[in-house]
């Protein structure tokens, strides 16, 4: 068998009912599939011989692919009833080899309507599992937090106030542009919507009240979080995650810091204090898209508009947004600092928590919003 740089990698001989087989060469990866093509052909060309040796004396370098085909050839003479038996292979490789001696290949049986049904039960609990796992996860973070706040209050000189600066810039100061333009955008659709169908029954200026009332209690702060949680909760877990494959928490930890100290608590603080102020920029852009349509499409003009809408709300509609604002920051700075913390050690590990981060902040702070519209409305506000 020639490789890729045309030397010879594999050579048969067949002695009666014994086939002698001497590999030389690279068994690594760039020639696998010569090597793979190989082997395939020598299990069917000797059916009658009995004794297998493979000579690995002459091979100069074997890779885990390299390897692995070896352990199938000998395992498919095995399951034909011939003893394989390899000789000449240096000691750098024996640690190799045995590592894949021991695996163990399994075929997955098909599955009938009975092994189905347990199947799709069994999934279902352990995604039950997975949702408590991560619910307890949260739990456990928040209170480090807590301990870790403590402790900063303790101690003063212990907050690292340029870590929070810096965080601030990536979470509010930046994000200003984007939010601003979202949350305009949205208020412009609310009060084309509302004035297309509130036109029907002569009631125009009640757009004014839908859109004061949903923006600053519901939407604002709603959609502000769900863009922070795509993309300030997405960055920590991508940076945290990065920071454990290259296992600089574990270095932190070494030196007799507290990663919960050093790297999260200054990230959520910057979420606590920014997001109140982004929901506040949100709304007001809001407001200012909602009233822009409303004077150029629904002609109405603007003092009628702040008029009416000094009439539609009460400080209390202002306090219920922003009261939302830091809790929904917090959920979704625990959320991304635990996912992030879960990264193993692969970029497939990385992506899947970051996705997870987003998914979960986002169902968190619809549930978290619905609580509080139960709440609010439970004690007259």
């Amino acid at each position: 068998m020639v490789g890729v740089s045309g030397e010879i990698l594999l050579e048969d001989t067949q002695q009666g009912d014994r086939l002698v087989l001497a590999g030389r060469g690279a068994w690594i990866a760039v020639n696998a599939n010569g090597l793979e093509t190989a082997i395939e052909s020598l299990i069917r060309k000797y059916p009658s011989a009995r004794n297998v040796a493979i000579d690995m004396a002459q091979v100069e370098r074997l890779d885990t692919f390299g390897a692995w085909l070896l352990e199938r050839l000998v395992r498919a003479f095995a399951q034909s009833g011939r003893e394989a038996k390899v000789t000449g292979l240096k000691d750098d490789y024996r640690a190799l080899m045995d590592e894949l001696r021991n695996v163990k290949l399994e075929e997955v049986p098909a599955r009938s309507g009975g092994q189905a049904l347990r199947y799709a039960l069994r999934s279902i609990g352990e995604n039950v599992a997975s949702v408590g796992g991560s619910f307890l996860a949260i739990v456990n973070m928040l209170g480090a937090l807590v301990i870790a706040l403590l402790r900063v209050f303790a101690s003063p000189r212990k907050i690292r106030i340029t870590s929070v600066v810096h965080q601030l810039d990536n979470v509010a100061w930046r994000a200003v542009p984007i939010i601003l333009l979202i949350t305009f955008l949205i208020g412009c659709i609310i009060a084309q919507q509302g004035l297309f169908h509130f036109r029907k029954f002569g009631a125009d200026v009640y757009v004014v009240d839908m859109v004061g009332i949903l923006v600053l209690r519901e939407l604002g702060v709603l959609i502000v979080c769900i863009m922070v949680a795509g993309r300030s909760g997405s960055a920590y877990t991508a940076e945290l995650g990065s920071m454990k494959m290259r296992e600089e928490i574990d270095a932190l930890q070494t030196m007799g810091f507290d990663p919960v100290e050093v790297l999260i608590l200054p990230r959520i603080l910057a979420l606590i204090i920014g997001v109140p102020i982004l929901t506040f920029l949100g709304s007001m852009a809001a407001l200012y898209g909602g009233g822009l349509v409303c004077w150029l499409y629904g002609g109405i003009d603007p003092d009628i508009f702040l008029s009416r809408l000094k009439e539609a709300i009460a400080l209390n509609t202002f306090q219920v947004g922003m009261i939302k604002a830091p809790f929904m920051a917090l959920v979704i700075g625990a959320v991304a600092c635990v996912e992030g913390l879960a990264v193993k050690g692969s970029a497939e590990s990385l992506g899947r928590q970051t996705t997870a981060s987003v998914v979960e902040s986002i169902f968190l702070v619809i549930v978290l919003d619905g609580i509080f519209a139960i709440f609010f409305a439970s004690i007259g506000m």
